[in-house]
């Protein structure tokens, strides 16, 4: 079977026009994004203001429901689209599973659901970060070719071990009247601990279920941020959480690029070595030039990723699951966001074709 061009999109961009977009780009199965951030026509990826990321999300006890995503499935199916994913929880449902606050149990019951009702609705893919700082640290600007505007990582110009507020995790806020202060440093032998609790608990549900719980390594891949360790932030840490509670739902989420700007490691065999032993959900391609502590996104067809090579280590390691774009530099014109992934779409598209040919 070939591998599958597909797209991802933020829920606030699920309308007939965009469904319209992935299809006219060649997508032919879509990753959803159904957390409320980088909302709008175009979305602006930014990691925002220390004190707030990405926003504030207030869907506390507001868990996503079985009709809720029958509903968006539906909608996505007339267009002639498949649903592979969900891309992430909503920090609101799970703050304490990663924080180990007083929730986390009461949190990780209302996730299972969660869990049963993704498997109900036959979305194949849960994709997740298990992180406490989440994506931060970018700057965005015109320093990508001709000028796009593209993403930076740069330690030299931000505090790496600035704390996040209470009441923040994941780049969001989830609770703005918080009482003052700050969330304590974590250790890396406490988050693979939290972690390990996480997984023990929900991969006999997902299993159950039939979804496959999909990792996406850290980005940036620092040894911490914002005081608080990084769990995959180097290849062979996949291997590590294959082995912690042994699962077949147990996946990568692939992001390329997270791989190339990890210091140590060789991105082309790690790939290989995942996708022989059947362990990748799915793939985010996406292309970087540098590693940490600085490196820039760059548009797919240039930076230190060589990504024909990729497709076909994919192809001859027997991946046949989706590719999508992920996020790519913005191109100069009244849609910004829909050009630049055009753009990665239509190399995506001609990989696909040299690896099948």
């Amino acid at each position: 079977m070939s591998m599958k061009l597909g797209m991802g999109l933020y829920r606030s961009l699920l309308t007939a026009d965009n469904l319209a977009f992935a299809r006219q780009a060649g997508a032919t199965h879509l990753v959803v994004h159904l957390v409320d951030y980088f909302a709008g026509a175009t979305p602006v990826l930014e990691t925002g203001p220390p004190a707030l990321g990405w926003g504030v999300t207030q869907n506390q006890h507001k868990p996503w429901t079985y009709e809720e995503l029958v509903a968006i499935k539906r909608l996505i199916e007339a267009a002639g689209l498949t649903w592979e994913a969900i891309e992430n929880f909503d920090p609101s449902h799970w703050y304490d599973i990663l924080l180990d606050g007083p929730e986390r149990k009461p949190q990780m019951e209302s996730l299972k659901r969660t869990i049963q009702a993704v498997g109900r609705a036959g979305i194949p893919i849960m994709g997740y970060n298990f992180s406490i700082a989440g994506v931060w640290g970018w700057t965005k600007g015109p320093w990508g070719r001709g000028g796009a505007r593209a993403l930076v990582y740069d330690e030299s110009q931000i505090d790496p071990s600035l704390p996040m507020p209470n009441g923040m995790v994941w780049n969001m806020v989830y609770d703005p009247d918080a009482p003052k202060g700050t969330v304590p440093p974590v250790s890396e032998a406490e988050l693979w601990e939290r972690y390990a609790w996480f997984l023990g608990e929900i991969l006999p549900v997902a299993e159950e279920s039939g979804v496959r719980m999909a990792l996406h390594p850290d980005d940036p891949p620092t040894v911490q941020l914002r005081g608080a360790a990084r769990l995959v932030n180097h290849p062979d840490k996949y291997q590590r959480m294959i082995d912690l509670v042994p699962s077949k739902a147990s996946a990568l989420e692939c992001c390329l690029g997270s791989l190339a700007e990890m210091p140590e490691g060789d991105p082309y065999e790690a790939v290989a070595r995942y996708a022989k032993a059947g362990r990748i959900g799915y793939v985010h391609f996406r292309n970087v030039r540098g590693k940490v502590p600085r490196y820039q996104e760059v548009f797919v067809d240039e930076g230190d990723l060589d990504m024909v090579r990729m497709v076909r280590i994919l192809r001859a390691s027997g991946f046949d699951g989706v590719l999508i774009p992920d996020h790519t530099p913005e191109m100069s014109c009244q849609a910004p966001w829909h050009a630049g992934m055009a753009f990665a779409m239509g190399y995506m598209r001609a990989c696909l074709q040299i690896a099948d040919a």
